[in-house]
């Protein structure tokens, strides 16, 4: 009991009630594999940069674009002799939000031409340098490898309004400006001369960078504000015009994308310093494209400073068409090691998980897959990418993999694919599916392009959707596909009577009905879990019961503790069974919870175990319903 050692009233607060179990998420997926863009681990290790290489979330396709580039195809060889490739992921995570997902991860990977290389070539990384000053150089650089990162530069200045003020003791100042800010001088012109246009290419002569004289100030206790260039102290006259000066970055990554920086500054004393906005690791915006990587000096204190912002400020401004970053690439198709990935290294911490592996640090996944694992030209490599993402859901527990066959398998290939596996915790889909180009707009006389994509993205989405609808005891079966033309090869009934019963699940077409998952088998050969969504339910029930009864880790192990857990876990399986998760007209049919001493020894309480058994009674699915019907006549009896 708590300690009392002084006399006095003692409020304390008490539970009269047992531990409620929330049920964790079931429908939140994950890919891995190539796409255009986005974050990835760098392969040297050590080149300072971007190091949110995290999978990201995303929660619709939209979002995906902007994290991870569209469809658009990649310049990778998947081993058939095409140097360009369908992007897989991307096209598996427009199906996958098509078919009714809502969250899902992606974990980018890419492997570069040369990874012993080190170079900014060899890792498909895009730069353009810019020299300005004495020796120094300003360098845009792409966030991420890719050819994405090839894009289109604009960096055009813009002069604001017109700040001089006449100020009672100093003259003329600037208002509304502060240490570090570029301003434009100049006297009215003569006509017909004009003063500069707004976005016109700015002339150093006419620049200045504001500091401030500590050692001058006026009665409110303001510094006098100094105009200074590179070859000394500014004068301004009375009718001075002084304009701020600020860039505007735009920058093009692809035809469907502009991204716009405003009212950036050349001096790190600046609120928007251009080398702060548009950082490497932390930039405003978290899915910029590009950094600017610039020698000058990041002290705002230091006086050396100021005129090198003007230096920088011209030096950055390009052409009004812009200007295109180089040297970045696709790099080379990842190999099924590369797809599972490495762990992350636990004495660098920059050094983070990739692949698979990174997948495996997001507690939330329930389910995952490899849209690129069967996309290799040889079946073995496609063999060994299914086994690494069955391993990784085995390893993992608490999740399922969809696998995708080779494409164009006959049935004697995906019977001969699905025979290298037994597993509880993965599930097969045949055939491949073919969809319209989403990139291709229509034209007259021209037929359209077809893709053919692998299943997983289309069926992860379908288990998303029934999850949410209808709940994880729902069979993910009989649910039709959105968002294609037809299946590559098509499955009669005949055929299904050969594939269903060795854990094929076959995509079919029925007239009047659509396009339909028509299977919920594992790859296993074990009866006891042959359907997708008993396997799932056992997984919903494991994680929800493993998460919320943590608590009882180091409580005292006694009848009380005992009858606190049987009754937090009975009050969440009659929730279960009230919903139809689980089999039985009532709810001593459908479940048990045993948690005393029946189901522990001395032992196990000397040596600190709880044991606390649960039975339960699954709803599996009415895969084959049969109407038994015969002749009968008025005076028969039944």
């Amino acid at each position: 009991m708590p300690e009392y050692l002084a006399p006095g009233v003692y409020v304390e607060e008490v539970s009269f009630r047992s531990k409620s179990i929330e049920g964790v998420p079931t429908s939140t997926t994950g890919f891995a594999g190539v796409t255009r863009y986005g974050p990835v681990q760098y392969v040297d290790g050590t080149r300072p940069g971007p190091r949110s290489t995290e999978p990201r979330l995303v929660t619709s396709f939209t979002e995906f674009e902007r994290v991870y580039g569209g469809l658009e195809q990649v310049a990778v060889d998947r081993g058939d002799g095409q140097p360009i490739s369908e992007s897989y992921l991307a096209h598996a995570a427009r199906a996958f939000f098509l078919n009714g997902g809502r969250r899902l991860y992606v974990s980018r990977v890419f492997a570069p031409r040369d990874p012993g290389g080190g170079g900014a070539l060899e890792l498909g990384l895009s730069s353009l340098p810019v020299a300005f000053g004495a020796g120094d150089t300003a360098t845009w650089r792409a966030r991420w490898p890719g050819a994405y990162g090839n894009a289109l530069l604009t960096v055009r200045p813009v002069r604001k309004r017109n700040c001089a003020v006449q100020h009672a003791t100093f003259g003329t100042q600037a208002t509304g400006v502060t240490r570090g800010t570029v301003v434009e001088i100049q006297e009215p012109p003569v006509p017909p001369a004009k003063l500069p246009g707004d976005q016109d290419d700015l002339v150093a002569a006419n620049l200045a960078v504001v500091d401030l004289d500590d050692s001058d100030v006026d009665a409110n206790g303001r510094p006098k504000q100094v105009f200074r260039s590179a070859g000394g102290p500014v004068a301004t006259t009375a009718t001075s015009i002084i304009k701020e000066v600020v860039l505007r970055v735009t920058v093009q990554p692809s035809t469907e994308r502009i991204d716009v920086y405003d009212d950036l500054g050349a001096h790190p004393a600046q609120r928007r310093w251009i080398g702060r906005i548009l950082q490497a690791d932390d930039p405003e915006d978290e899915n910029a494209v590009l950094f600017v990587d610039t020698d000058a000096p990041d002290d705002p204190a230091d006086p050396a400073t100021l005129t090198r912002a003007l230096e920088l400020i011209v030096a950055l401004q390009t052409p009004a068409t812009g200007v295109r970053l180089t040297g970045g690439h696709d790099g080379v198709m990842p190999t099924p090691d590369d797809l599972f990935g490495a762990v992350a290294d636990p004495d660098v911490a920059t050094v983070k998980a990739t692949g698979l592996q990174a997948l495996g640090e997001i507690d939330d996944i329930a389910i995952v897959a490899l849209p690129d694992a069967g996309t290799y030209a040889d079946t073995t490599s496609c063999q060994v990418a299914a086994s690494y993402v069955i391993a990784h859901a085995e390893d993992l527990r608490y999740r399922i993999a969809v696998v995708d066959a080779p494409r164009s398998s006959s049935m004697t290939e995906v019977r001969d694919f699905r025979g290298k596996f037994d597993t509880t915790r993965a599930a097969l889909y045949h055939p491949w599916i073919e969809v319209l180009d989403p990139l291709q707009r229509p034209a007259q006389g021209s037929p359209p392009r077809r893709v053919v994509l692998p299943p997983s993205g289309f069926v992860t989405g379908i288990y998303a959707r029934t999850d949410i609808t209808r709940g994880v005891y729902k069979a993910p079966a009989n649910e039709v596909v959105q968002g294609l033309t037809r299946f590559e090869a098509n499955i009669n009934k005949p055929r299904n009577d050969v594939l269903n019963p060795e854990g094929i699940n076959a995509l079919r077409f029925f007239e009047g009905r659509g396009s339909r998952v028509w299977g919920a088998r594992t790859m296993t050969s074990d009866p006891e879990w042959i359907y997708v969504n008993v396997r799932r339910l056992f997984i919903y029930l494991e994680h929800s019961i493993d998460k919320a009864m943590q608590y009882a880790v180091f409580e005292p192990n006694n009848s009380r503790l005992w009858d606190s857990i049987r009754r937090s876990v009975e009050d969440f399986l009659y929730g279960q069974w009230l919903s139809g998760a689980l089999l039985g007209a009532t709810p001593e049919e459908a479940f048990f919870v045993r948690c005393d001493r029946t189901t522990m020894t001395q032992n196990d309480l000397d040596n600190g175990r709880l044991i606390c058994l649960i039975g339960v009674a699954p709803t599996k699915p009415a895969e084959f319903v049969i109407f038994r019907i015969g002749q009968f006549t008025a005076d028969a009896r039944a």
